[in-house]
């Protein structure tokens, strides 16, 4: 098994000037994004480097504001009641995926507006680059020792204890005195083995989402297909995650005893994803190749 580095948390230090290893991961995000498009503008008729830029920073926008946005609402409404100033304290951290997936259709929209394009020939064009996003994302989740998974007493090489969860490992183990069999002294503090649930995400919905749908919009899908694609790829994926993700200590389950926000929040993506790519296939619309109607 194996114990979280706890890396420091200042990736880059100039001088005054400190990037932090979540700040960082956010760059890399925003850059590998604005190379994918750009990319595939070079592929598609109707699309410049101007534009790219433009729906880039739309899209950072979308995610900063409704990442914060959709934490605070999702997560944390009950502490925004007792002091909406809450709502703009970022630097104590709180980043939501699906407020931030609001944000980005709202930029999106936007953007569609302004250049005269449907959302969904927006949407098509930039979803194949947002699991890149993702990838950076969760890997920033790890570094920090924060989402950690689940307790598991499998006995899996790689299986990981966090000192940052050491509090809450004594509350469960408090619960649940049988996990007793499975703690273990790690540097003075009593751990449990965690699912590192950061690095199942970052793989899921990061990696392999990002591989299939840049082979699936590879060639030409009918207008909202490759949206679809995404919404159900990531909805999938997720829901199947919490089962391995710790819930949040404030949150813990929300229905029937097992399920949990996150998987409540995916299963609407579930159902538009499989809509969509249904509704898609059944119009037949494409924006480019040969059957493409322009």
């Amino acid at each position: 098994m194996m114990i979280h580095p706890q890396y420091d948390p200042v990736a880059l230090a100039l001088g005054p000037v400190e990037v932090h290893w979540y700040g960082l991961m956010y760059l890399l995000a925003f850059a590998a994004a604005y190379g994918l498009a750009w990319y595939r503008s070079t592929k598609r008729e109707g699309w410049t480097t101007d534009m790219v830029s433009d729906l880039v920073f739309f899209g950072a926008l979308g995610v900063i504001l409704g990442g914060r946005v959709g934490y605070v609402l999702f997560y944390q409404f009950g502490e925004l009641l007792q002091n909406p100033a809450y709502l703009f304290k970022v630097w104590e951290g709180g980043m939501s995926f699906h407020g931030g997936l609001i944000g980005v259709m709202l930029g999106m929209l936007y953007f569609a507006r302004k250049y005269k394009k449907t959302p969904f020939q927006v949407l098509d064009f930039i979803v194949p680059c947002v699991p890149t996003g993702l990838l950076f994302g969760r890997i920033g989740n790890y570094i920090n020792g924060e989402l950690w998974g689940r307790v598991s007493d499998g006995g899996y090489n790689w299986l990981t204890y966090f000192p940052q969860a050491a509090g809450f490992d004594m509350q469960q183990l408090q619960a649940n005195p049988e996990l007793q069999e499975v703690m273990t002294e790690v540097n003075g503090q009593y751990l449990l083995p965690r699912h590192p649930s950061q690095l199942y995400e970052a793989f899921a919905e990061g990696l392999l989402l990002f591989l299939f749908l840049w082979w699936y919009s590879s060639k030409p899908r009918p207008r909202m297909a490759v949206t679809g694609v995404f919404m159900l790829g990531y909805g999938l994926s997720r829901f199947i995650i919490e089962f391995f993700r710790q819930p949040d200590v404030d949150q813990g389950f929300i229905l029937l005893g097992w399920v949990t926000k996150g998987q409540i929040l995916s299963t609407p993506m579930i159902i538009i994803g499989l809509f969509l790519i249904g509704y898609a296939y059944k119009r037949g619309i494409y924006d480019w190749g040969k059957h493409a109607a322009y």
